[in-house]
């Protein structure tokens, strides 16, 4: 039985935010324990502070390594500004670093073809700066990849997709890589 914590939780909220509020949150009620409750009763209070302890390492262990806001907003400013020239070839090299074979693709909505240990993605990024993104360059590139017979499919944007496209990705298995 896997459990869900609820969205608007005070843990749930916690682990939305960095980290280092939990630990304060820690630090503040151990410091009250010490100053309000009896010198026999100071651990217990203590205690309490338990599962703001927890939610605030692993709200660390989640935040490690991340991007902070400020750097996704660059990064996505830089990338709005590459031409489709430059942004493919950036996308192409990240795609060979990380083992697969490229092939461009001249016809059709997708753009590139990753092959990695016999399996096949299709990959349409050209729309990549589009404001928006509808179910219409998603059901191409779904088309294309039943007539070709790819495993799956990837849609590359930096904005986000519509609601009904989200769904017909999800439904379909497309990858939606797009940063927002």
């Amino acid at each position: 039985m896997k459990f869900k914590m609820a969205e608007n939780s005070l843990f749930a909220i916690l682990m939305r935010n960095p980290w280092w509020i939990s630990l304060l949150i820690v630090i503040v009620f151990c410091l009250l324990c010490m100053a309000i409750l009896p010198k026999d009763l100071r651990i217990f209070g203590m205690m309490g502070t338990f599962p703001f302890f927890i939610t605030g390492i692993v709200s660390f262990k989640r935040q490690w390594g991340k991007p902070k806001a400020a750097e996704l907003e660059a990064e996505l400013t830089r990338l709005s500004a590459l031409s489709w020239r430059d942004f493919s070839a950036e996308l192409e090299a990240k795609f060979v670093k990380q083992g697969f074979e490229v092939e461009r693709l001249k016809e059709g909505a997708a753009d590139f073809r990753l092959t990695k240990q016999g399996h096949t993605t299709l990959v349409a990024a050209k729309r990549y700066k589009a404001a928006t993104h509808g179910i219409e360059a998603l059901q191409a590139l779904v088309s294309q990849q039943e007539a070709l017979g790819a495993d799956g499919a990837m849609y590359v944007c930096l904005s986000a997709v519509t609601e009904q496209a989200g769904k017909f990705a999800k439904e379909k298995g497309v990858v939606l890589g797009w940063v927002s």
